[in-house]
């Protein structure tokens, strides 16, 4: 892989990372692609060189939180006995929900859910808070 090429990953990565933060601290609705460019120190236009739309960057960003969440799980599942499984698997979660990326990740995933279950039930002020 040539030097640009590995630049441009990086600053994908770091653009994703960017926008799991931002939309954690502020939600989807009111996150914008001009606060993530400034988290990264780069410019707009250039967060639209890796994704068109926020709907993009936003589904970059699921895939990357649930990524986490499941390396997670799946290293207890691997190494626990049947007997510690629940207690590890909790563990695991409270390890992921205290540290800082994954922290915003369980923080942006559970506004995801909210604005959900406010669409459901039809309450969209839920979407504020």
């Amino acid at each position: 892989m040539n030097k640009d090429a590995k630049t441009s990953i990086n600053r994908r990565t770091d653009i994703i990372s960017a926008a799991i933060e931002v939309f954690a601290e502020t939600g989807y609705y009111r996150a914008t692609t001009a606060q993530v460019a400034q988290r990264v120190q780069i410019s707009q236009p250039y967060v639209f060189r890796f994704f068109a739309t926020k709907e993009q960057l936003l589904l970059s960003a699921l895939e990357v939180s649930w990524l986490r969440i499941f390396e997670s799980f799946h290293q207890v599942i691997e190494s626990a006995s049947s007997e510690r499984l629940e207690a590890e698997l909790i563990e695991a979660f409270r390890q992921v929900e205290n540290s800082n990326p994954e922290e915003s990740t369980i923080l942006f995933l559970a506004r995801g859910m909210l604005c959900n279950v406010a669409e459901a039930i039809r309450l969209p002020e839920l979407k504020e808070s």
